[in-house]
């Protein structure tokens, strides 16, 4: 017997502001709650030590998490110069001091090599897996695990403030960058190490930074609810929080998009290729945003296959 699915299926994704020290699955599991929703998934974590926009999908609109993840995204990040951590952030245990001779155009030039297409090796402490567990699993044991060096683009490095040991970065990066491994780089090239001692994220993809919501926030629309509608938990109940959330096509709106008549619809959610209403070719395997043409409905992501056809690849299933 299929096991009944508990909450609200509620789509779409709230830009959470997460606070200092909290986890990303701990605020994930706190939203998840607020909103009374039978699923969500976060779009990339953001350590403990870090703040600033975690998108976190609701129901259907976890079927396009990963399209959040490969985006791009902008960080605002302090370094502390002449000190390199085990985790290359201030959780970490130091390793190294050294004393900090670094003139501002010195700064300026490190940073300069590291902006445009780069080769980057992950940190230990970070969740990319090996043999099934995450990076950091090992290095709290102390093994290191042998990595490879991945294809990033830092698309802009800006320094904001200079002072002593101190440095205010504005940091737009592609996806898989990982900044504390940046600001250590950036130390190792100085000669004098560095770590992160604070990391905000402003911006992924081109979501609007207006449009996040603190937790504490969101708990206190949650706790007006508890208070004026007691037991009675329905959809118009949550319209308060309900009506923070973005569509969930805002996580594919860089594809193309695509319409299909109401007759193909039908075949299209059933996981059948269908033709799309337009004049325009597209290279085999393109994903595309798919709408209904009769009700402007998203109907999920769709590739191009063999027959010019568009096939599902992620479709929504409305209750």
């Amino acid at each position: 017997m299929a096991r009944t699915r508990k909450g609200r299926a509620v789509n779409g994704i709230i830009l959470l502001n997460k606070g200092l020290g909290l986890s990303s699955n701990h605020a994930l599991q706190q939203v998840k709650r607020m909103f009374n929703a039978a699923k969500a998934g976060h779009t990339g974590a953001l350590d403990p030590l870090a703040t600033g926009m975690l998108p976190i999908c609701l129901g259907e609109a976890t079927k396009f998490s990963q399209f959040l993840l490969d985006t791009d995204k902008t960080y605002q990040v302090t370094a502390k110069l002449g000190v390199r951590t085990t985790t290359s952030d201030a959780d970490g245990e130091v390793v190294e001091t050294h004393p900090v001779n670094v003139s501002e155009p010195q700064l300026i030039a490190a940073c300069e090599q590291f902006k445009g297409p780069i080769k980057q090796v992950p940190s230990m402490f970070s969740a990319l897996k090996h043999q099934g567990k995450p990076l950091y699993f090992y290095a709290r044991q102390g093994i290191d695990i042998p990595r490879e060096a991945r294809d990033i683009t830092i698309f802009s490095l800006s320094i904001d403030r200079f002072e002593t040991d101190e440095v205010d970065m504005t940091v737009h990066s592609s996806k898989g960058t990982y900044i504390r491994s940046l600001v250590d780089d950036i130390g190792q090239l100085l000669g004098c190490g560095a770590y992160v001692s604070k990391l905000h994220r402003t911006q992924v993809t081109d979501y609007p930074a207006d449009k996040m919501m603190t937790m504490e926030s969101l708990q206190a629309l949650r706790d007006q609810i508890d208070n004026e509608a007691a037991d009675l938990l329905d959809a118009q109940t949550f319209t308060a929080l309900d009506q923070l959330l973005m569509p969930m096509d805002s996580a594919v709106k860089t594809l193309d998009s695509a319409e299909v008549e109401q007759i193909a619809e039908g075949f299209f959610r059933n996981g059948n290729p269908v033709n799309f209403i337009g004049s325009t070719e597209y290279a085999q395997d393109t994903l595309i945003r798919v709408y209904s043409k009769d009700s402007g409905l998203f109907l999920g992501v769709g590739f191009i296959d063999s027959d010019g056809k568009v096939a599902p690849k992620r479709s929504v299933v409305y209750s």
